[in-house]
């Protein structure tokens, strides 16, 4: 692809997503991608460590372990120094929280909050949770992706203890999207919105990368989460990459993925295999695999480890990179945030990213589904009526 065409396709696709999500892209942003807990976790710790006015930080998963102590740690050690630390943990993914890291936390004055506690919700709205991962430091640097604070994640995917993952740290006007991610959460968590020390400060020019940041909250009806990854796949005229962590989308979304094959879009999806920490999501997912592979769909199974990335990439121009995975809780139950990028340099670095990982995993051919045990057929069904909630 040409400069000249691959740029008439960024602005293609960066119209469709404004107009059809309402949401502004930004310009002039930096982004560094991040793989693996090797990588991430020291660039979180960094930025925490060096933080002089606000640290805002939110995840879904924050276990026991010596990251987590580590990061505990790094927090209130920023609070007692006067910077404003708020923390925001979903109710029902970090309720195995050490207590004594929450208890030291506060009292060296970081704000801890939880984002709907299961005991005080009805069984309705403890369904809908906060997966969203942000950390915000000083209004300046960003970060966000698929990774939790526990010890699954550190390493460099060596083995089934250490997950693959891939985080992002974003610099620029982006930067405001995905802390408006934080706000509006915190807002339903606490009652003050910003103090003093918030500056609103202007954002310099960082970098080349277009950036759209897009909320996915849990309601009723189509969201804008769906909007982007329709977009995306409509959009691909050459090839369509997914890489997610839990893959059990509904009938439209795996009808789609068929349709873009159909029509000539080289689709390439990378999942968990046998090392999935959640099986009867994989079971939901499995249920399209004979459509998938009789349209022409490469599925690949993750070996070393637990795949937990959250990635697209279409054309060599864009990359979609965040929290969502692409599964009917991810798109209509959970508080979601995802960057959509239009930039052909962190494209490429995914894209190299992802032909590393397909080297080290193997392939779902169609004579190899049709003998899967019978076992697994057994259990693609039973877990049908749940699949939804997956």
């Amino acid at each position: 692809m040409s400069a000249m065409s691959a740029q008439e396709q960024k602005q293609r696709l960066r119209r469709r997503l404004e107009r059809l999500i309402g949401a502004a892209a930004t310009e002039g942003n930096e982004l560094l991608r991040l793989r693996n807990g090797d990588e991430i976790f020291p660039a979180m710790l960094r930025a925490i460590r060096g933080a002089e006015h606000t640290i805002d930080m939110m995840t879904f998963v924050y276990w026991q372990g010596d990251i987590a102590r580590e990061f505990a740690g790094a927090l209130a050690d920023r609070a007692r120094h006067g910077v404003r630390v708020r923390l925001l943990l979903d109710g029902f993914g970090a309720r195995q929280i050490e207590t004594g890291l929450l208890d030291d936390m506060e009292a060296a004055g970081v704000d801890v909050a939880w984002f709907r506690k299961p005991l005080w919700l009805s069984p309705l709205k403890q369904n809908h949770r906060c997966h969203r991962k942000a950390l915000i430091v000083d209004e300046h640097t960003a970060f966000t992706g698929g990774v939790g604070i526990a010890q699954e994640w550190c390493g460099d995917a060596r083995n089934p203890g250490e997950w693959r993952d891939t985080h992002v740290q974003v610099r620029g006007p982006a930067v405001d999207g995905i802390a408006a991610a934080f706000a509006q959460n915190w807002a339903e968590c606490h009652t003050e919105l910003f103090d003093s020390r918030d500056r609103f400060t202007e954002h310099t020019q960082h970098g080349d990368a277009i950036v759209q940041v897009v909320r996915g909250s849990a309601s009723i009806g189509w969201q804008d989460m769906q909007t982007l990854i329709r977009v995306m796949l409509t959009s691909a005229q050459k090839r369509f990459r997914l890489a997610t962590a839990y893959f059990a989308p509904d009938e439209y979304f795996a009808d789609l993925l068929c349709a873009t094959a159909r029509r000539g879009v080289t689709v390439q999806i990378l999942l968990p295999g046998e090392h999935t920490d959640q099986r009867a999501s994989q079971l939901a997912g499995q249920r399209h695999y004979s459509d998938l592979l009789a349209a022409g769909v490469e599925i690949r199974q993750y070996e070393p480890t637990m795949m937990h990335a959250k990635i697209i990439t279409v054309d060599d121009v864009a990359s979609l990179i965040g929290s969502t995975n692409f599964n009917r809780r991810s798109m209509d139950h959970d508080e979601e945030v995802m960057l959509a990028v239009l930039d052909e340099s962190f494209t490429a670095t995914l894209d190299r990213d992802f032909d590393e990982d397909l080297a080290r995993s193997l392939p779902v051919t169609p004579t190899r589904w049709r003998r899967r045990p019978v076992l697994d057929r057994v259990l693609e069904a039973a877990v049908t009526p749940i699949r939804r909630f997956l």
